[in-house]
């Protein structure tokens, strides 16, 4: 069966039920939604779940995120087309699926090898073009790649690391789940401006940015 036809009425309700009816509004990024399988992400046990509202486990402490969220963090950017981005945590790789298909170079950072390898076995298998995927220690980002026009984190922390903020282009946007002393977290955008720009989008929950063994 074609992907774009496997769960096409699951995938039409999402964007319709969870991500329009939320006022996600870029048209964009609703028919990204709409094209990328998302079933094609989550462990085979979980695909009849997968256009549920809500995250799904994708082994110990790593979840895919809720797709109204995916398809909030994607709107936030307001991308045009062209921009290179890096994910920090990108699991799966369906976040990266769904940049390459707003004409993104969309680069991310698994800390775990089985997840890394199998997103990008899966990403080449839907044929996302401009889409890399490394395992390595999210917080050191890709320094080689950079600069980039956005960095995104799905995974929370206190600060954003460093050396991401080092990787961004003046003008470029660092999004961001923010632990908030241990009430929370709020998704926050950062531009690299003089003095920096600093907005606060919702509140979310997202598994902690962890580090190497």
């Amino acid at each position: 069966m074609d992907f774009r036809e496997e769960f096409a009425g699951a995938r039409a309700a999402m964007v319709r039920e969870q991500i329009e009816a939320r006022k996600v509004r870029d048209s964009r990024v609703l028919a990204a939604m709409g094209a990328v399988p998302r079933h094609r992400f989550v462990p085979e046990a979980l695909r009849s779940e997968a256009y549920e509202d809500r995250p799904l486990p994708l082994g110990p402490g790593r979840t895919l995120s809720q797709p109204y969220i995916v398809a909030f963090m994607a709107e936030a950017l307001r991308l045009q087309g062209g921009e290179r981005i890096l994910e920090v945590g990108s699991g799966s790789g369906y976040l990266l699926a769904v940049l390459s298909h707003l004409g993104a170079e969309a680069l991310g950072v698994e800390l775990d090898p089985g997840l890394a390898g199998q997103s990008l076995r899966t990403l080449q298998d839907l044929g996302c073009s401009g889409v890399q995927v490394r395992c390595g220690d999210g917080a050191q980002g890709w320094p080689e790649a950079a600069p980039f026009d956005a960095v995104l984190l799905s995974c929370a922390a206190e600060e954003l690391p460093r050396a991401l903020w080092d990787q961004l282009r003046p003008g470029g946007l660092a999004q961001f789940p923010q632990e908030r002393g241990g009430w929370g977290q709020d998704l926050v955008l950062l531009r690299k401006s003089d003095p920096v720009e600093r907005q606060v989008l919702l509140p979310v929950a997202f598994v902690p940015l962890r580090s190497p063994p």
